[in-house]
């Protein structure tokens, strides 16, 4: 008796633009068909994300129904393309990695990636192989970056709240407006009041943070307990 492996879709479109570009969650879907009935595939499921970016795996729940799909039943996640799985080769990897270790595959169309076969799985030896050396390229950068503001003797990391950067960018300065902040912070939790309600009363004033984002109680917290 002959066992068919199954096969699990998953297609995604971010915008309604692309829908009329040629990669409508149909025109994805069909390719798909095309790929199963070409190579002996059962298509089982068909999973989708319609109107959501690829930049994020978590927030998908079509993406997370198809994997827990995929890695229960084994068989094949096929999509069209890796720009439907995920935004990055990193990304892409991560999840690739999740299926082989439940022992289940990817095909991917536009690639012309297929796990089953060796030379699938060679080319994501290489895409792998790439994406370390893209990593390992950014934290060299990043490194070079941080003795070249060292060696100018330049602060290196971010600068605390109730304080600015000098234009030469050696040196902290006070900022007025957030050492007054900081002084109502520290008198209103020696008052008794909670972070939470410290946070909450900072936001009514529109009091603003360094970075422009609503007050947490952790970062109140935290300027509260700074050294003065």
């Amino acid at each position: 008796m002959t066992t068919t492996t199954a096969a699990i879709a998953y297609v995604r479109v971010s915008t309604e633009q692309q829908a009329t570009e040629g990669v409508s969650m149909a025109a994805q879907l069909e390719r798909i068909r095309a790929y199963c009935l070409a190579n002996g595939l059962e298509l089982v499921a068909i999973h989708e994300d319609a109107g959501l970016s690829g930049k994020r795996a978590d927030n998908r729940p079509g993406l997370q129904a198809a994997l827990a799909d995929v890695c229960n039943r084994g068989g094949v996640l096929v999509v069209y393309s890796l720009s439907r799985l995920a935004r990055s080769v990193a990304d892409s990897l991560a999840i690739i990695d999740r299926l082989q270790r439940a022992g289940a595959d990817l095909a991917s169309l536009t690639e012309r990636i297929d796990t089953t076969t060796a030379a699938g799985k060679m080319l994501l030896t290489m895409l792998a192989a790439f994406a370390q050396f893209e990593r390992d390229l950014t934290a060299e950068r990043t490194t070079a970056a941080l003795a070249h503001k060292k060696a100018l003797n330049q602060r290196v990391g971010t600068v605390p709240f109730g304080w600015d950067l000098s234009a030469d960018g050696t040196t902290l300065l006070e900022n007025t407006a957030e050492q007054q902040t900081i002084a109502t912070i520290r008198a209103l939790r020696a008052s008794g009041m909670t972070l939470q309600a410290i946070a909450d009363h900072l936001n009514t004033s529109s009091i603003p943070t360094k970075k422009g984002t609503a007050w947490a109680p952790k970062t109140i917290r935290d300027i509260a307990n700074r050294a003065a």
